[in-house]
């Protein structure tokens, strides 16, 4: 099973109650956040992010190594970076994964964009074609 969860570092801030937040393995996601709870919030935006740049620009998504309070994206984009990769390493054209799915070519471009918003249920549709099941857990916020 395959995660996109990394360690987060929670620092607090010169300001009372902020909190500064990076993470170890992905240097680029760096947030903060008013209170603990803003800061998790924002600490999953900015890794989601920074997880879609690395798509984007067609580099590996760092091994999560460091130790720490792991954080997720929001599952939409946890969903999405899952529907790449597994295309990537398909070996499949967006034609042919386009008749598979019954759908445009357009709208297949669409789904393996990272910049643009798609919809659970395509992106699990997108996965079944491909031989491949999102799973979706649950634990304690924190």
């Amino acid at each position: 099973m395959k995660f996109y969860s990394y360690a987060a570092n929670f620092e607090p801030a010169e300001e009372d109650g902020v909190f500064l937040v990076t993470f170890d393995d992905v240097p680029e996601a760096i947030t903060q956040g008013d209170d603990m709870r803003d800061a998790r919030e924002s600490a999953a935006d900015a890794l989601g992010v920074a997880l879609l740049t690395y798509i984007e620009l067609g580099r590996p998504l760092p091994e999560a190594k460091a130790r720490g309070p792991m954080i997720a994206p929001d599952p939409d984009v946890a969903a999405k970076i899952a529907v790449i990769e597994t295309f990537r390493e398909s070996g499949m054209t967006r034609t042919e994964l386009a008749r598979q799915l019954g759908k445009d070519e357009k709208e297949v471009r669409r789904i393996l964009d990272p910049n643009h918003r798609t919809k659970i249920q395509a992106l699990t549709d997108t996965l079944a074609v491909m031989g491949k099941r999102l799973v979706i857990g649950l634990e304690a916020a924190e």
